[in-house]
């Protein structure tokens, strides 16, 4: 049986919907959720969805994705500009990773446009607001069918 796709939220994406609406859209986290759980289950897919706005609960969580699931769907929200323990515990994982974001960072901030999260991942989606969670479990099930790794 296939392992679940670990879909990991970090900090402040509890606050979706509140919290800068005009940047991140009116969908709570929850919304988002139950999306990416729907288009996971057309897939034949199992997700595992969680948010921190701790780095090392983050960290621990990509640690467990070692031996409990088949690839990491990863929005470090700030983390993603300040984290070379994710950088390195992602490097760790084995796992196909996908980086995502639900603004377009290459629009915004220049400190927005360096990733420690992007030279361990696969590939980049963002700037779809929550469309982009499906597109990225879309895009895992191809990466999985090609029995990509890491390393891919």
């Amino acid at each position: 049986m296939p392992k679940p796709i670990f879909v990991l939220n970090g900090p402040n994406l509890n606050l979706l919907g509140v919290r800068e609406p005009t940047v991140y859209g009116s969908e709570t986290l929850d919304d988002v959720r139950l999306r990416t759980e729907a288009r996971a289950r057309t897939m034949g897919l199992a997700v595992d969805f969680r948010q921190t706005n701790s780095e090392g609960e983050l960290v621990g969580w990509i640690q467990e994705a070692r031996e409990k699931a088949d690839g990491i769907i990863l929005n470090a929200g700030a983390y993603t500009h300040t984290s070379v323990a994710i950088l390195d515990a992602l490097s760790a994982a084995e796992r196909p990773v996908i980086e995502l974001h639900l603004s377009n960072v290459f629009r915004r901030e220049a400190f927005r446009h360096h990733s420690y999260v992007s030279p361990a991942a696969q590939g980049l989606i963002c700037g779809f607001g929550p469309k982009g969670y499906e597109i990225a479990v879309e895009a895992m099930a191809d990466l999985l069918a090609k029995g990509a790794s890491k390393a891919t």
